[in-house]
């Protein structure tokens, strides 16, 4: 095939986030073409549930698809295959019809929580955790289940034990990413990536992830009911003939496998060489890395699993709430609902937000804005924790209040980052020194997500981190080009190491030392907060 043939053949990437789908058209170099995003409602019916309806999904892509193809950007025929990227640790219990037979649970769910305690009663336990299951857990899996009760094995679980009649109609759970795609093909499949979460699969050999009949007979849980598992390069087969007629493709158009949002952020942010690290900024926040090994560090919610990259670990680990801090900000204390009906209002806010940050003095007058408003899961896993603004006074305004969010999820991130170097530490001196730079495991960071839209941020990450914050091109596009780069490698476009040099950044942040002292004394303050209030929140937020 000739490179001109080459640059003519598109993917239809579809990023499937909490707050919607966003289909795109991408080049097979990684060249966004044009996108849109189509939001669909959350469900929290009851304190710790967090649901969606997967129909709402469903309709949002077949729409959102249609939509992208009829612009004509580029000739229908040159899209030659569809990757999705979906939200990572979610559930959705299937009939053998297919039938969805409830809402899916999706990552913010605590509902199984309960189950997790009960998961690990015992004598010696750490931080809640029973150290004896968990280390033979940790030796399979590079993991085990959490307390939070948000991973897809306690989902489960939970309807097990609340809805048993659901639980015995089930013919396969399926993550997100597994349904959308059985949606595309009519085929039921997972992958060693998207299945992680379940922490039921072997991962010790990298090349050969198989589910573990012990730790599913642990569960009590029926293997059966858990999907075959094929690589993310694999081709699943081609789109259903109603998928193509309604959204105007090809019958012929491939389907890869793909893998969830964290895995194709990952490689859609232009990190793929080990130790080279990202984070993002969307919803939630998370910074990650491609790693040789398997390891884990259980104490603060971080371990390796099988990443995007057939063959690759990637380090893992989530914080619930960033971007989401300033939708709260808007929604919930700022404006009306009623306010929010006009578009333009919605997407002129956090501009708005941008330009009065610009001009509030470094350190918010010392106001604090812990952002765990949905609980936390690393580098501290407590569903309990909450939310909170700290040194509140009558000089206190809306500027202080404003910076203050966005200085407070740069806090939180620089309290990943510590432990994320310390984490990796061991093998960048042995391996690659030469990536140390001034003592810094990880000396810079690129971002991606929507909160990297922001310059102001940006820099204020850089200042908080103390690092060099590359702003990738196209940020809230990542995942989008994490998938269409899964399938541009999977057709035998490109190679994985050919994917950084096409990747562009719009700037470099490089750190104010001029705010350092500011910064480092609010961080310390930040830090004593969770210590003091740890407990306060646990009685406050603890179901009985």
């Amino acid at each position: 095939m000739s490179n001109s043939n080459k640059e003519s053949k598109y993917i239809l990437a579809i990023d499937h986030g909490t707050s919607g789908p966003k289909p795109a058209i991408v080049s097979v170099y990684g060249e966004v073409i044009d996108w849109v995003l189509k939001e669909v409602p959350l469900h929290l019916p009851e304190p710790g549930a967090a649901e969606q309806d997967p129909q709402d999904w469903w309709n949002a892509i077949i729409e959102g698809s249609k939509e992208l193809i009829e612009k004509r950007k580029v000739d229908p025929n040159d899209i030659i295959a569809v990757c999705n990227t979906s939200q990572w640790s979610g559930t959705i219990p299937i009939d053998e019809n297919g039938n969805q037979l409830m809402n899916c649970i999706i990552w913010m769910d605590t509902r199984g929580a309960e189950q997790m305690r009960k998961l690990h009663k015992g004598l010696i336990k750490i931080s809640g955790y029973n150290m004896i299951k968990m280390l033979k857990w940790i030796k399979i899996t590079g993991g085990g289940p959490t307390l939070s009760g948000k991973d897809s094995i306690a989902h489960i679980l939970w309807i097990r034990d609340n809805f048993p009649d659901i639980y015995e109609k089930t013919y396969k759970f399926l993550e997100p990413q597994d349904w959308v795609n059985f949606k595309l093909t009519g085929q039921i499949a997972t992958s060693e990536a998207t299945i992680q979460m379940h922490w039921i699969t072997d991962i010790r050999d990298i090349n050969n992830v198989k589910y573990s009949k012990k730790l599913i007979k642990k569960l009590k849980l029926d293997a059966d009911k858990f999907p075959e598992i094929k690589r993310t390069t694999d081709v699943l087969g081609t789109v259903t003939k109603e998928f193509a007629e309604k959204v105007g493709i090809s019958r012929d158009t491939k389907v890869i496998s793909g893998a969830p949002d964290l895995h194709t952020a990952t490689i859609g942010s232009g990190a793929v060489e080990d130790y080279k690290a990202h984070f993002t900024i969307g919803t939630s926040d998370w910074m990650l890395c491609h790693f040789p090994f398997k390891k884990v560090d259980i104490f603060h919610n971080m371990g390796t699993a099988p990443s995007g990259i057939p063959g690759k670990y990637m380090l893992l680990n989530e914080q619930e709430i960033a971007g989401g801090a300033l939708s709260f900000l808007r929604d919930n204390i700022l404006y009306h609902k009623d306010e929010l009906l006009k578009e333009e209002k919605v997407l002129d806010v956090y501009k708005i937000f941008d330009k009065i940050v610009e001009k509030t003095p470094v350190g918010a007058h010392n106001l604090i804005f812990t952002p765990w408003l949905f609980g936390e899961r690393a580098p501290i896993d407590d569903h309990t924790v909450r939310g909170g603004i700290y040194n509140i006074s009558l000089d206190t305004t809306r500027e202080h209040l404003i910076r203050a969010i966005f200085e407070g999820v740069a806090f939180n991130l620089k309290w990943l980052l510590i432990y994320v170097e310390k984490f990796i530490a061991k093998w960048v001196k042995k391996n690659q020194p030469e990536l140390i730079k001034e003592g810094k495991i990880i000396p810079e960071l690129n971002i991606i997500g929507g909160g990297a839209n922001s310059n102001v941020w940006c820099q204020i990450f850089a200042d908080v981190l103390d690092r060099t914050i590359k702003q990738v091109k196209n940020p809230i596009q990542a995942n989008a080009r994490g998938a269409a780069f899964i399938a541009s490698v999977a057709l035998g476009f490109i190679n994985w190491e050919d994917i950084p040099k096409y990747t562009e950044y719009s700037n470099i942040f490089e750190p104010n030392l001029d705010n350092k002292e500011i910064y480092d004394k609010l961080f310390e303050e930040f830090l004593r907060i969770y210590k003091v209030m740890g407990k306060t929140y646990k009685n406050l937020n603890t179901m009985h």
